[in-house]
């Protein structure tokens, strides 16, 4: 099955370097090029992309508002948003996660990482790395209490008590295997566990599952 693939940048060198990349895997192809927001979302529908590569900064409208049109939308439920970024700019980190994106990637990553965010992505399984997820947890240790959303703390009681648990550790960055090795069950239920918290919490995937996780107080960041 191939992979549908949409690119989101202002800068045509960048998208026609990533084209080649992708039209290069026997799994994937391009299906479309946008240099702005409103293009990706109009092309998201149009050419039935599976995955979005989102740059962020984009003249009129930027790939954050973009991602959150695309999340919005229904028909769109299918398409994962892929936020690419540096480094230098991991503030916009929680508002790519909180607009929808399934994960972010530095535009300095290596071409096999970017081919892998891609069939993860598609997959609809974790782009956000233990470390990365972990990096994530920094940024909420920063803002503090703040924007803590109670309408998310209400819905956590629809979750059994092992999917709460299963749900504390995929807060606190660990892999399914982990988790498995830590609740003393096999991956195979930690994996079912997470897609029924995602289903009941309307979660689009794992990322999104940790944003939830730390926003309704679930689990409340600390230092170690």
């Amino acid at each position: 099955m191939t992979i549908r693939v949409l690119l989101a940048d202002d800068q045509a060198l960048l998208r026609s370097a990533f084209r080649v990349l992708v039209d290069s895997e026997p799994d994937m192809e391009v299906v479309g090029e946008a240099s702005d927001g409103a293009e990706a979302v109009r092309l998201a529908a149009e050419r039935h992309a599976d995955v979005v590569l989102m740059d962020i900064r984009m003249p009129g409208t930027d790939g954050l508002a973009a991602t959150r049109l695309i999340s919005a939308d229904p028909a769109l439920a299918q398409v994962r948003v892929v936020i690419l970024t540096t480094f230098e700019v991991d503030d916009y980190v929680v508002q790519s996660l909180r607009a929808g994106a399934s994960g972010f990637l530095g535009k300095g990553s290596e071409p096999e990482e970017l081919l892998s965010a891609i069939r993860v992505a598609a997959g609809g399984e974790a782009l956000l790395s233990p470390a990365a997820t972990k990096g994530l947890i920094a940024r909420f240790l920063a803002q503090g209490d703040d924007e803590r959303d109670p309408a998310r703390s209400d819905r956590l009681g629809t979750l059994t008590v092992r999917e709460r648990e299963v749900l504390v550790q995929v807060a606190g960055g660990h892999s399914n295997d982990e988790i498995a090795e830590r609740l003393e069950v096999s991956p195979l239920t930690v994996k079912t566990h997470v897609n029924r918290a995602m289903a009941k919490l309307g979660a689009r995937d794992r990322a999104q599952l940790v944003v939830i996780a730390y926003e309704s107080g679930l689990v409340r960041p600390r230092a170690e």
